[in-house]
Order: C-alpha cells, then sequence, then structure tokens
C-alpha cells in the first residue's frame, strides 16, 4: 500500500466540501426564489432549460419514494466506506480516483443534508392549526430539462457532482493504459 500525499487530502476535501457547499446554496437559492414545488418556472431557454423546483423523496429518477431512511444510511455507510478505502487502504495515491471519489462524496454529502431535513422545509397540510405542517425529508431538487416534449427527471448541483463522478470512475476503469515492455530472457539456458 502506497502512503497517501497530504495533497491528496487536500484535494478530496476541496472538492467534496466545496461542490456540497455550492450544491447547498444553490438549492437554498433556487427555493428561496422559486418557493415550494407547484410554483413558477424560470425559462433559461422556453421548454428546453430552466429552474423549477421539485421535491424527491426516493433516489435516482425518483425510485424507492418514501425511503428516505434507508437512502441516508447508505449514503453515510458510502461516505464513510470512501474515506476508508481513499486514505486507510490508500487508493488515493492516485489523482483521477481522489477527484472521481470527491465528486461522488459531495453529491452523497449534499443530498444527504436535504434526506435528513437540515433545510427545514415544511410542507402545509392545509390545516390553520398550529403545527399541523409536516417537515420534509426529501432531496431538493430544481434544474429542468426537457427532451422534446418530455421533462427529463428534474435534478440538482449533487446529482451533476455524482453523474461526473461516476464517469470519472468508468474512464478510469476504460481507459487505455501503457502497454508494459515484454520481458526478455538475456542469458542462456
Amino acid at each position: 500500500m502506497k502512503a497517501v500525499r497530504a495533497n491528496r487530502y487536500a484535494l478530496f476535501l476541496l472538492i467534496a466540501i466545496g461542490g456540497c457547499a455550492v450544491d447547498l446554496g444553490t438549492k437554498s437559492w433556487m427555493f428561496g426564489q422559486l418557493g415550494m414545488p407547484g410554483g413558477q418556472t424560470w425559462w433559461v431557454w422556453q421548454d428546453v432549460f430552466g429552474f423549477q423546483t421539485s421535491l424527491n423523496q426516493g433516489a435516482l429518477f425518483g425510485m424507492g419514494q418514501g425511503m428516505q431512511a434507508v437512502f441516508a444510511i447508505l449514503s453515510v455507510m458510502a461516505a464513510v466506506g470512501i474515506v476508508y478505502w481513499l486514505f486507510c487502504a490508500g487508493a488515493a495515491h492516485d489523482w483521477l480516483l481522489t477527484v472521481a471519489w470527491a465528486c461522488i462524496t459531495a453529491g452523497i454529502l449534499g443530498n444527504l443534508y436535504d434526506r435528513l431535513g437540515l433545510p427545514g422545509l415544511k410542507l402545509h397540510t392545509g390545516s390553520s392549526l398550529p403545527g399541523t405542517d409536516q417537515s420534509v425529508y426529501a432531496v431538493r431538487d430544481w434544474i429542468l430539462v426537457m427532451i422534446g416534449s418530455h421533462p427529463w427527471p428534474t435534478f440538482n448541483v449533487a446529482d451533476s457532482f455524482l453523474v461526473c463522478g461516476a464517469l470519472l470512475l468508468a474512464w478510469y476503469v476504460f481507459r487505455p493504459r501503457p502497454q508494459e515492455a515484454p520481458l526478455h530472457s538475456t542469458g542462456t539456458s
């Protein structure tokens, strides 16, 4: 196992924490501007690309709706596993792996924050009684892309970090590697 250089720790923390901060900041700003889901859509390019708030209680493409606790536990386990593998098992010696897993960690942390209900969002139940609003334990999404007349599932910056990290991992696995020189026999038998 190779020792991990200090600059790998710094790179990982910069991407993971910085990416998470950008995600949380953009979610907060967009939900502050557009409000809870069901409100307006800000079109950057009419009927192609815009901003619209959405809440996802599931995972990728909305699968597993209502399983926030399961996804929160899996997120914590994944983040701990990533940090262990990179820095205790030494995988961070490779800069590409460090960047890829840092991006994935940024995405995990940004969405975990939402799944734990930390933004403090409340859904109004329609009752005028105090304390009847429900706390929201769902990922805040706000980026809207249309594929023809159909909307792609709304997503956020954390999701983008997850996808970028996964693409980097795929590139790491499938990229061509230099061929090693064949071993030559120099002596006589």
